[in-house]
């Protein structure tokens, strides 16, 4: 996730971590997500539009995050959410995966 950060927003993400939980969902939380024109933009307090944004691209990009998912980790995944948080500047995935065979 944080090599697709870079690629589509020119830069990584402050920290970054990835955490598999009960073998079924993948979780990434990283923080110092935002750009320097969203970082404006939350700063005259049009913080619903970096998320409107944040969130359509996310939606746009979904296939090709889960396209990347399973062919890293060999699992099918089922479901996909993606959320972003203004205050702290953080942003989060979640992939739950099929069970392994």
């Amino acid at each position: 996730m944080v090599a697709l950060h870079e690629r589509y927003y020119h830069r990584e993400p402050v920290s970054a971590k990835a955490q598999l939980m009960d073998d079924e969902m993948l979780a990434v939380v990283m923080g110092g997500v935002y750009t320097d024109v969203e970082k404006t933009m939350i700063e005259l307090q049009r913080h619903a539009l970096v998320k409107d944004t944040r969130n359509a691209f996310q939606n746009a990009m979904q296939d090709r995050f889960i396209s990347e998912v399973e062919r890293l980790s060999g699992r099918q995944v089922l479901h996909f959410v993606s959320n972003s948080h203004v205050g702290p500047d953080i942003e989060i995935e979640l992939f739950l995966l099929a069970p392994r065979p």
